[in-house]
């Protein structure tokens, strides 16, 4: 088979492995020869492709959530030089609050100090980006991981004391927990804020936004290539959720590895948004060389990160 035949190839290791969910080559074998024969292909076509927005991973807590800092400037180098320089002012806030020990990194490359208080994080960040002088350039997402402390149909906050269903809240209160992060901070994107099958309080939640269901603002894809196992799978994903009007993030996973993939993937399908360890550079510098490259037919996102095709 023919490299640049991306969609065949997969097809056919796909109907080769005849299981539901590639259990008989493993997805991580497939997905391996899927982005092998992504970027054989893409080394024949030679085609270039447009930069997109940033989301450092800075502040890890939980057993992974994170928050993401997308940068609103003219150029992807630009947002990275802001993403850099807010990232060590966080450092400098979390030095002076917690002690040297605390600017440690957790598994995705954020920080990982003891926080205690809810809106403990946002205030870091909230002080790191005012002290780099970027109040007006840099907005925060958060990876709540909402499923890791859902306890029979309610949320367990303080997940990591010992067990206290007294202390666990509804995901009503939940959600006005996270109305009032977005009413007193930069916050414009929550990823994962309630259980994987708690559809009544997302759509209780979503429809009590009124404002962000409008502008479609609240509904993302978190795009994982290795959630589906090939790189074709990944691309049809992509299209279903931006033809239904959502905005798609491509993301690492825990356990980061030097491979650039999924900057060019972020590149080529044109999704506006990546997010990936905050002092990872690989990805980073991938993206700076592909801005380089294309010149004046680089196209940043900037404040249209949530729907970068939009005119």
């Amino acid at each position: 088979m023919f490299v640049v035949d991306q969609e065949k190839v997969n097809k056919f290791m796909i109907e080769l492995d005849g299981t539901e969910n590639k259990s008989k080559f493993g997805a991580n074998a497939i997905l391996g020869v899927s982005l092998a024969v992504c970027k054989a292909g893409a080394a024949e076509k030679g085609s270039p492709v447009p930069p997109h927005l940033p989301a450092f991973n800075v502040i890890n807590g939980g057993s992974h959530a994170g928050n993401n800092l997308p940068c609103r400037t003219s150029s992807f180098k630009e947002a990275m030089r802001i993403g850099a320089e807010v990232y060590h002012h966080l450092k400098g806030v979390i030095k002076a609050k917690y002690g040297k020990d605390a600017t440690n990194v957790g598994d995705e490359g954020g920080f990982a100090p003891n926080i205690l208080e809810n809106n403990e994080a946002l205030e870091l960040l909230k002080t790191a980006i005012q002290a780099a002088g970027y109040p007006d350039k840099v907005v925060i997402g958060m990876d709540v991981a909402a499923s890791e402390f859902y306890r029979n149909g309610k949320y367990d906050l303080d997940f990591k004391s010992p067990d206290d269903p007294a202390r666990h809240i509804t995901g009503e209160k939940l959600g006005e927990l996270y109305k009032s992060f977005i009413k007193n901070y930069p916050v414009v994107s929550i990823e994962d804020p309630f259980d994987q099958d708690d559809w009544a309080t997302w759509t209780s939640f979503l429809s009590g936004m009124a404002q962000a269901v409008e502008k479609k603002a609240c509904n993302c894809l978190l795009l994982k290539v290795n959630q589906t196992g090939s790189v074709t799978e990944s691309i049809q994903a992509c299209k279903l959720a931006q033809s239904n009007g959502w905005g798609v993030m491509v993301s690492h996973r825990s356990g980061e590895t030097e491979d650039t993939f999924i900057a060019d993937l972020v590149v080529g399908l044109c999704t506006g948004q990546i997010k990936t360890g905050a002092p990872r550079l690989a990805k980073y510098n991938q993206l700076m060389r592909i801005e380089e490259a294309l010149g004046d037919k680089a196209v940043f996102a900037g404040r249209k990160f949530r729907n970068p095709k939009a005119k």
